[in-house]
């Protein structure tokens, strides 16, 4: 198993964002990407989900509407305690140079310093987390 540190940067090739800030939080369950204009569409009898990640507050914003048929809505307790329903997607997340498919919550996450958060689904039997320690995949890619 490879040790993860609190903090670190990872790729998602499929939105094309390289070297975005995460946080690693073993309290949280699922995965969230910092997200808006969340809205479902229907084109040629296809229900589809649009959305922007991030925004111009971030250096590596793509200032472009994604579009995805592989999403589904889970109910979500956030660290406040409050529940809301949002929505999932699958993608992919490059760390430590490896490709591994991920589940993404959609929330705007614009009051936070991170505008990803890594949960313990992603990394249950893949990481290990040492909370002493920052940037393992980053410094391991960059060498």
């Amino acid at each position: 198993m490879k040790i993860i540190g609190r903090i670190d940067k990872a790729d998602f090739p499929e939105f094309n964002l390289k070297n975005v800030n995460i946080k690693v939080d073993t309290g949280a369950y699922t995965s969230s990407i910092h997200s808006y204009y969340i809205n479902e569409v229907e084109f040629d009898g296809n229900k589809y989900l649009e959305f922007k990640i991030l925004d111009p507050t971030y250096s590596n914003f793509p200032n472009k509407i994604f579009r995805t048929k592989n999403y589904s809505t889970k109910i979500i307790k956030s660290s406040f305690g409050s529940t809301e329903q949002r929505f999932i997607i699958k993608t992919k997340i490059v760390i430590f140079n490896q490709e591994y498919p991920i589940e993404l919550s959609l929330s705007e996450r614009n009051d936070m310093k991170f505008p990803i958060l890594i949960g313990r689904k992603f990394l249950n039997r893949q990481f290990v987390v040492n909370t002493s320690l920052k940037y393992m995949s980053y410094k391991q890619k960059i060498k």
